[in-house]
């Protein structure tokens, strides 16, 4: 029996994976710690444009730790984030309707993925773990959508 195909397998991906998953662990572990709060993005970033009085320093630093680590990582390793010409193009358009319908849901399931996935499960919430499925399913249902319907682009 001979191999079509030889299979080439990265370790550099899931040693990168790993190193993130740890960091985003330590991040939210600490901030449940220090401050007593559940590390999840919409959350903080919905409680930071609302403004309540003596709560926003603490979502502001954070806030600005996720956009500042995503400026370092394009520094350091360049190759995260691919170009415009390496991959499929997205619309203006398109990622303005997504980043809204993130949105919207995340208001919806009282949560995201890091609320509920990575915090709510570490805590063995079983609201989590039904936020976090559907989330998941939901997911894997769009891209299966988009790839039949628009090949993979929008």
């Amino acid at each position: 029996m001979e191999l079509d195909y030889i299979m080439i397998i990265d370790t550099t991906a899931w040693l990168l994976a790993a190193i993130g998953g740890i960091l985003i662990g330590l991040a939210s572990v600490a901030l449940l710690l220090f401050n007593g709060r559940i590390a999840g993005i919409s959350g903080i970033t919905g409680g930071m444009l609302l403004r309540p009085q003596g709560d926003t320093l603490w979502r502001t630093l954070f806030f600005g730790g996720l956009i500042l680590g995503g400026l370092v990582l394009t520094l350091v390793y360049p190759d995260a984030f691919p170009s415009a010409g390496e991959g499929p193009a997205r619309s203006y358009g398109a990622l303005v309707v997504a980043g809204l319908l993130v949105g919207f849901g995340t208001r919806m399931g009282s949560g995201c993925t890091s609320g509920h996935g990575i915090c709510g499960l570490s805590r063995f919430s079983p609201r989590s773990l039904v936020a976090t499925g559907s989330f998941m399913f939901a997911g894997a249902v769009i891209v299966g959508v988009v790839r039949a319907a628009f090949g993979g682009v929008i």
